[in-house]
C-alpha cells in the first residue's frame, strides 16, 4: 500500500509531539539540574529522543524494518543537527528555551525530509 507524503508527515508530526516532550524533559534536567552546557544537554536529550523517534517512525510512519544501518544513518544525521543547534546557541549565549524551540522546529522539517528521502527511501523493497 502506497502512503501519501502528507499521510507520512502527519504521522511523523504526531510522533514528533511525544518525541519533543521527551527531548525537552531530558534537556531541561541536564541543563538546569545537572548543569551541562546547552550543546551537551541538547546532545544528551537527542540521544534519548532520537531512539524513541526512530523506532516509532520506522514502524508507524514509514512502515519499514528498524535495521541497525538505518538507525546509524538516522542518528548520525540528526546528531549533527542537534549538536549544531546547541553549539550555535552556546556561541550566541542564547537562552536555553530558545535552543529547545529552535531545535524542535528545525528537526521537524529537516528530520522528516532526511528520514523520508534518505533513511527510509527504499519503501518498495520491503
Amino acid at each position: 500500500m502506497v502512503q501519501s507524503l502528507a499521510g507520512r508527515f502527519k504521522r511523523y508530526f504526531s510522533i514528533g509531539i511525544l518525541n519533543t516532550a521527551l527531548h525537552w524533559g531530558v534537556f531541561l534536567i541536564a541543563c538546569y539540574v545537572v548543569g551541562l552546557s546547552q550543546a551537551s544537554s541538547n546532545l544528551l536529550a537527542f540521544a534519548f529522543a532520537v531512539t524513541f523517534s526512530f523506532f516509532m517512525n520506522a514502524r508507524y510512519t514509514f512502515r519499514q524494518s528498524a535495521s541497525m544501518a538505518r538507525y546509524a544513518l538516522y542518528v548520525m544525521g540528526m546528531a549533527l543537527l542537534s549538536y549544531g543547534t546547541g553549539y550555535i546557541a552556546d556561541q550566541l549565549n542564547m537562552w536555553p528555551l530558545f535552543t529547545l524551540i529552535a531545535f524542535s522546529a528545525i528537526s521537524l522539517g529537516a528530520g522528516f525530509v532526511y528520514a523520508n528521502y534518505v533513511v527510509f527511501q527504499n519503501r518498495d523493497e520491503e
